[in-house]
C-alpha cells in the first residue's frame, strides 16, 4: 500500500496483487488485534489488583471473550475499510487483483484470479511485498495436531483455562501475558531464555515480572514431542509433561516467497526464503524490488512501510535509501520493552568501545508515584566522547520515551548533552535525563526535579 501510494504520486499505474485480505498482516492478525487484546488484558488485570488495592479495593472482573472479540473484529473491520478497502477504491491510478502471481521471467506475471482464470500481467517495474507466515518448529508430532497459530487466537470465543506457549521472543511474550490475564494458566517453553537476543538484563526483568503474576517461565526447555489427545495437548519435555487445552506456536516467521517462481525472474533469497534487498530495497533482478517481511530486513510494519515509500521513489525514477541505523523497538508487555541503536554486545561486536549506566526505576520520580518501580533504563555510550549509541529500557510505557532516545542518537548527542536538556516532570521520559545524568554524578543525591 505504500509503495502504491507513493508510486501513484508519479502518475505511475499501478496493479496491487493480493491473493488474501487487503490490509495484510497488521491490520488484520498482527499489530491491531494484538494491541487490543493486550490492552483488554491489561485493563483486566489493574481490576484484579493494582498498587492502590487499599484505597481502591480491587473487583475481579467477569470477561466476556465474545463481546471482546465483536469489539476486536468491530475495529479491525474498520481500520481496513478506511485505510485500505476505500483509498484504493477511490484510487483510479492502482488496479487490483485478487488472486495470486508467480513470475514468468524478469518482465511479467500471471496471476490465477481467485473467482476463477489466470491474467498476464506485464510490468516496467515489480515490488514484491507478500510478507511472512507463521514458522512451525520440527517438533515430532507436532504437524499431526491442531496448532493455535496467531490468528486462530482472535477468534477464539473463549480463553483456554490451560495455554501452553512455545516461543520466547516479542509474540509470544506479548500473547502469553495477554492471555494470562484474560484469564488462561500459561505455561511458556522457552529454547533458552525469555528475549534471549536481547541484552540479558531485559529477559531477566520480563521473566520476574511474569513469574510474579503467575506465568510459568521454562527456561532452556524443549519439548521432544507433542501429541493432541483427549481434546488437550500433551507436551514432552525433560521434567516430565505439562498438558494444555490450546497450544501457540510463536517460533518466528517464514518467508511468503516459496510459490512465486522467483528463480523465473532471477530473484535471489537468503537460507531462510528470505529475499536479498540492497539499502534502495532493490533484488538482484534488474527492475524488481522488494520490501516487508518478505526480505532480510527487520520485520517490523513500520519497517515495511517507509521500504515500500523508498522503493517507490526508486521505481519512478527517483532516489532514495532505507536507512536502519536508528531503529526503535518496542515489545508490548508489563513492563514494556523499548530499545533503540546499540547494546554492549553490539557495539563490541564492532570494535566500539562503551560505557554504560542503568538507572533503576526506584530513582524514577514517575515510577515511585506509580508505585510500581519494576525495569531499568540503560544507556549505552560510546567510551572517550560520551556520544549516546544506544537506549534500553524495561518500564511501564517505555515504548513512549524510545523515540526520543531514537532522535538524540541520530542527532549524535552525547551524554551530557542529553543531560543538560529540559524534560516534563512526572514523565516516564525523565528517566532518559536521569540516566545521563548518572554517568556524571550519583542520582540518589539530586532533588525530585533537580536540573
Amino acid at each position: 500500500m505504500a509503495a502504491a501510494l507513493k508510486a501513484t504520486e508519479e502518475v505511475a499505474h499501478v496493479t496491487l496483487i493480493e491473493r488474501g485480505t487487503l490490509g495484510g498482516t497488521c491490520v488484520n492478525v498482527g499489530c491491531v488485534p494484538s494491541k487490543i487484546l493486550i490492552r483488554a488484558a491489561h485493563i483486566a488485570h489493574l481490576r484484579r489488583g493494582s498498587p492502590f488495592d487499599a484505597g481502591l479495593p480491587p473487583s475481579p472482573p467477569t470477561v466476556l471473550r465474545e463481546r471482546l472479540l465483536e469489539q476486536q473484529r468491530s475495529r479491525v473491520e474498520e481500520l481496513r475499510e478506511a485505510k485500505y478497502e476505500s483509498v484504493l477504491a477511490g484510487n483510479a491510478h492502482i488496479t487490483v487483483l485478487h488472486g495470486e502471481a508467480r513470475f514468468n521471467d524478469g518482465h511479467s506475471l500471471t496471476v490465477r484470479l481467485n473467482d476463477g482464470g489466470e491474467r498476464r500481467v506485464a510490468f516496467d517495474r515489480c515490488l514484491i511485498a507478500t510478507g511472512a507466515r507463521a514458522a512451525i518448529p520440527p517438533v515430532p508430532g507436532l504437524e499431526d495436531t491442531p496448532t493455535g497459530r496467531q490468528a486462530k487466537h482472535w477468534q477464539a470465543l473463549r480463553s483456554p483455562q490451560r495455554l501452553a506457549v512455545i516461543g520466547s521472543s516479542v509474540v509470544a511474550v506479548e500473547l502469553a501475558q495477554a492471555f494470562a490475564r484474560l484469564g488462561s494458566r500459561v505455561t511458556i517453553l522457552a529454547r533458552s531464555t525469555l528475549l534471549c537476543r536481547e541484552d540479558p538484563a531485559i529477559g531477566e526483568a520480563l521473566t520476574a515480572a511474569f513469574r510474579a503474576e503467575g506465568i510459568e517461565v521454562l527456561e532452556h526447555t524443549e519439548a521432544s514431542r507433542v501429541m493432541h489427545r483427549d481434546g488437550e495437548f500433551v507436551l514432552t519435555i525433560p521434567s516430565g509433561e505439562r498438558r494444555a487445552e490450546r497450544l501457540l506456536i510463536a517460533t518466528g516467521r517464514t518467508p511468503n516467497t516459496r510459490s512465486l517462481a522467483l528463480e523465473a525472474a532471477g530473484v535471489a533469497v537468503n537460507g531462510q526464503g528470505a529475499i536479498e534487498v540492497d539499502s534502495d530495497l532493490r533484488t538482484r533482478a534488474e527492475g524488481i524490488y522488494a520490501a516487508g517481511d518478505c526480505t532480510d530486513q527487520p520485520q517490523f510494519v513500520y519497517v515495511a512501510a517507509a521500504a515500500g515509500t523508498r522503493a517507490a521513489i526508486n521505481m519512478t525514477g527517483g532516489h532514495a535509501t532505507l536507512d536502519l541505523t536508528t531503529l526503535p523497538r518496542v515489545i508490548f508487555t508489563d513492563p514494556q520493552v523499548a530499545t533503540v541503536g546499540y547494546s554492549e554486545q553490539s557495539a563490541h561486536q564492532e570494535g566500539i568501545e562503551t560505557d554504560s549506566r542503568v538507572l533503576t526505576l526506584d530513582n524514577a520520580p514517575r515510577a515511585l508515584v506509580n508505585f510500581d518501580t519494576r525495569g531499568f533504563i540503560k544507556m549505552v555510550a560510546e567510551a572517550g566522547t560520551g556520544r549516546l549509541l544506544g537506549v534500553l529500557a524495561v518500564a511501564q510505557e517505555a515504548g513512549e520515551l524510545i523515540q526520543a532516545a531514537a532522535l538524540a542518537i541520530h542527532l549524535r548527542m552525547t551524554v551530557t548533552d542529553l543531560s543538560s536538556q529540559l524534560f516534563p516532570y512526572l514523565t516516564m521520559v525523565e528517566g532518559l535525563k536521569l540516566a545521563a545524568q548518572t554517568f556524571s554524578k550519583d542520582v540518589k543525591q539530586l532533588s525530585c526535579c533537580a536540573g
